[in-house]
């Protein structure tokens, strides 16, 4: 699932593509794929003549303000992308909601899984409103406020391993899998080590490093293991330099121990059993 480095870029993307134009029409191939209003087509016509005016990012959504003050939100999934395209661009089967801008460009939605969703929200709506996942979100990591101390507040109240509670976005918002993983690695915490035992020194390092991985995620335009890509369909690389996601087998970049790979919370978790060790407390 694209994380907040990824949909970061798409944003970044998105306003180097999308600004100004006016949405002439569009076509939805998979209805389910439009969450609100309650038809395809009530989604299209209240879209039609309206113009992209700002991308922003809340967690792992995309929302779009739009010239009528309405937005378009957007929740890229597991597999999902907006693809910036000419119209004549042949459709891809797994193509799910074409927006037609003008001179002949287009905003494609493209979802292997199908588990992506879009929403416009009404002129004058707040979008936590209509898109109500909004309402759990916690702190942005790039926020002045997300600090050590916030975060031992958040972690204090969680019993569950530090992965799983790092996988919770209403701690903090933006953080899956990958950069869990990468998160853990530079703050030498072992991911099974229990949110609410962290030590203040602990919890100081893994803020400093949440911060640090997704700022090295942006830096290389996302990661791409399956299906993500950027506006323009290219992939991301940050994989290959990643310290310990998908390295399973391979040598520590630190210590030359062989990454280990166990499953918490359903989820594939990659670790180094020397620089990340289980300590008791």
């Amino acid at each position: 699932m694209p994380e907040l480095p990824e949909v970061e870029t798409v944003r970044f993307g998105l306003n180097q593509t999308t600004l100004g134009r006016e949405i002439e029409g569009g076509e939805v191939l998979l209805p389910r794929t439009i969450a609100y209003p309650e038809t395809p087509t009530k989604f299209l016509s209240a879209l039609k003549h309206l113009a992209f005016a700002d991308w922003h990012r809340r967690g792992k959504y995309l929302l779009a303000k739009l010239s009528d003050h309405s937005w378009l939100g957007v929740h890229l999934r597991m597999t999902g992308s907006l693809l910036w395209c000419d119209r004549s661009d042949p459709v891809h089967k797994h193509t799910r909601v074409r927006l037609f801008l003008a001179q002949g460009k287009e905003l494609r939605f493209n979802d292997q899984r199908t588990f992506g969703q879009m929403w416009l929200v009404p002129p004058e709506t707040a979008p936590e409103q209509v898109i109500t996942g909004l309402q759990k979100l916690g702190m942005e990591p790039f926020d002045p406020a997300f600090t050590p101390d916030h975060l031992a507040h958040k972690l204090s109240k969680s019993d569950r391993p530090i992965k799983n509670a790092l996988l919770d976005q209403s701690i903090v918002a933006g953080i899956g899998n990958i950069y869990a993983d990468e998160s853990l690695f530079l703050s030498r915490i072992h991911p099974q080590q229990l949110a609410s035992q962290l030590t203040n020194q602990q919890v100081k390092l893994l803020q400093a490093a949440i911060v640090k991985v997704l700022r090295d995620g942006i830096a290389h335009g996302g990661t791409t293991f399956s299906d993500f890509q950027d506006v323009a369909g290219d992939k991301g690389n940050y994989l290959d330099s990643a310290w310990v996601f998908r390295r399973t087998g391979q040598a520590c970049r630190v210590c030359q121990t062989t990454i280990e790979r166990i499953k918490l919370a359903g989820r594939s978790t990659h670790f180094c059993p020397n620089c990340q060790k289980h300590l008791a407390r």
